[in-house]
């Protein structure tokens, strides 16, 4: 075997040793000492030319060589491992920054590598990113790439029905689907689109009503207890309070300036341009 081949395979076998274990401090210091395969989504400089990046067979150049199926398949698998690494150290900049990386692999070299178990579940885990930063566009872009069989997958079909969800307003079927999860890996991202979740009605329950009980609070914020309530509206809320057993808004609608519509302006102007496209026509 190629000598560089196998100083990645061994660095790679340490990785996952660690990975295994669930040692993540062992397995995100290569990257910040530049000497781990991985490292090749922070390359800096010329002198700090990562291994990968000396096969020629890898992405943009695909050059066929004798070995380029071993290397395909071995940066895959690392780039694989780097995403949900990413999800287990909870770093979403890294997500996004490792699943770039990872993306032509499942795309322009597609005919080249025989398919891979993660594929799927990682598609889905960007999906759920992307729904979680409330970046809708670009989830139905992502959406568009994918195959009629790739959106059959229950992880890329766990990823949709919360979309739909989310959109539709069905707040409680998007808290409840995170004891369905298709892939323990997903679970991180379901913590955070419970609370974007909550956040949202929470903003729209602000500028509906002055105060709730906090009963009532509780029921429309989705949680099972008042001292779940009470840590939310401590960590996220601390403009709230809670007085006699209600929580009042009031103190938060009170710091947003009023801005009142000029509808008397607003009528006069639409009636002028009415009368002048009368004119017109």
């Amino acid at each position: 075997m190629d000598p560089k081949l196998t100083e990645v395979s061994q660095l790679f076998d340490r990785f996952k040793a660690a990975f295994v274990r669930n040692d993540f401090d062992t397995c995100k210091a290569p990257l910040s000492t530049q000497d781990y395969p991985i490292d090749v989504m922070k390359v800096e400089t010329s002198a700090n030319v990562v291994l990968l990046t000396e096969f020629k067979s890898l992405p943009p150049l695909f050059e066929e060589t004798p070995k380029a199926l071993h290397e395909l398949t071995i940066a895959r698998d690392i780039y694989e491992h780097a995403v949900v690494l990413s999800v287990k150290t909870e770093d979403q900049d890294a997500f996004e920054r490792d699943f770039f990386q990872l993306k032509p692999y499942y795309t322009d070299a597609r005919d080249r590598l025989p398919p891979s178990a993660q594929e799927y579940p990682i598609l889905g885990l960007n999906l759920l990113r992307l729904l979680v930063q409330n970046r809708i566009a670009e989830f139905h872009t992502e959406l568009e790439l994918l195959s009629a069989r790739a959106l059959e997958n229950p992880c890329i079909k766990h990823a949709v029905e919360l979309e739909q969800s989310f959109m539709e307003g069905a707040y409680n079927r998007v808290l409840s689907a995170r004891q369905t999860v298709p892939h323990e890996t997903y679970v991180y991202f379901m913590d955070l689109l419970a609370k974007t979740v909550r956040d949202e009605i929470a903003g729209c329950g602000e500028k509906a009503y002055d105060s709730l009980s906090v009963n009532d609070c509780r029921q429309m914020l989705l949680f099972t207890s008042d001292k779940e309530l009470f840590e939310y509206i401590k960590e996220d809320h601390p403009e709230w309070e809670i007085k006699n057993g209600f929580v009042v808004f009031q103190r938060a609608k009170e710091s947003a300036p009023c801005k009142e519509i000029p509808s008397l302006q607003l009528i006069n102007q639409t009636l002028s341009y009415a009368r002048e496209l009368e004119r017109i026509v």
